[in-house]
């Protein structure tokens, strides 16, 4: 293994192409759901990763926010490091006002391990359905309870959105808030009237503190590229109905895609013909992020849309 290449790579690279979107991103912008993988010598992968991410290092992730105007970033760890949260813990910390974190947290975890990472910047457990090599929606209750006095909520990424439907009555009385990443997994073709989606939207009327992530529609549609146009409905469903719970995240650099990787600032400008309004568009980009990964206190830079390094 080398520093530069992880063993066994598999996923297409994200796409390099920058320019600025069509239209400006607000000031203080926060993309909440990213990955980095570098540095492989240093922060090697677990060898019950199920997928081998192409090389992303932490310089492309903030040249694609300086592109776009992003002014802050939420570092989700990624799961083919396991239950090894050392690369986002070292990533946050040398940038405080810049980041936040969502970490993999085992069951057995220890209190003094939970406060080293809050301080860090963590605010979040993930439970991965999906590539379940970590915690899984099985584990909800128990680490619930571990997380709770820390402040922190939990974000799922479920395998199917069917799924949603047998846990509901766990996540209407979860103690923490729940996150939905990528708008709850539901396929365009399914329908906004799918099971699992009225699932989310049952719990999001009800839980005024859960949410969920406008994020990674392309993989979800089964109209596909360049339009995606089965997953709109879902976006502005969300927006519109629940605009105080909805926050924005590009997902880079697209893990384990193989084929028709998609270009960020097509992505960004493509939601923007799906936002219903401008005060909607604010409370995802900025206001709602704020508040949920608790950067309230830290203000952008004045003047800019992209906030300066810490290190």
């Amino acid at each position: 293994m080398t520093a530069t290449q992880p063993p066994h790579t598999e996923a297409l690279p994200a796409d390099t192409r920058l320019r600025k979107p069509q239209k400006p991103m607000p000031l203080g912008t926060i993309d909440c759901h990213a990955h980095i993988f570098d540095r492989f010598d240093v922060y090697p992968l677990a060898p019950s990763a199920q997928y081998r991410p192409q090389l992303s290092t932490r310089e492309a992730w903030f040249a694609l926010h300086d592109a776009l105007g992003v002014a802050r970033g939420v570092q989700v760890q990624g799961s083919p490091y396991g239950f090894d949260n050392s690369i986002t813990e070292d990533f946050v910390r040398e940038h405080p006002s810049r980041l936040r974190a969502v970490g993999a947290i085992a069951l057995d975890v220890s209190d003094a391990t939970l406060k080293r990472l809050s301080e860090a910047g963590f605010v979040a457990a993930r439970m991965m359905d999906q590539f379940a090599t970590g915690l899984t929606t099985k584990d909800l209750d128990a680490i619930a309870a571990r997380v709770a006095p820390f402040g922190w909520h939990l974000e799922i990424n479920i395998a199917k959105s069917e799924d949603w439907v047998a846990l509901e009555p766990k996540l209407m009385n979860c103690p923490v808030p729940i996150g939905f990443d990528h708008m709850g997994r539901t396929r365009g073709g399914e329908g906004i009237n799918a099971p699992g989606f009225q699932v989310i939207r049952r719990v999001l009327d009800r839980r005024p503190d859960c949410f969920t992530k406008i994020s990674s529609w392309y993989r979800l549609s089964d109209v596909g590229p360049p339009s995606f146009a089965d997953m709109k409905p879902f976006a502005q469903t969300l927006l519109r109905n629940n605009p105080d719970q909805c926050v924005w995240g590009t997902n880079w650099p697209h893990p384990s895609i193989s084929s028709n990787m998609p270009n960020d600032i097509d992505l960004v400008d493509q939601l923007e013909e799906w936002m219903p309004s401008e005060e909607v568009r604010e409370k995802l980009f900025v206001r709602n992020p704020e508040r949920i990964y608790q950067f309230q206190n830290i203000p952008a830079a004045p003047g800019s849309a992209v906030a300066p390094f810490d290190a």
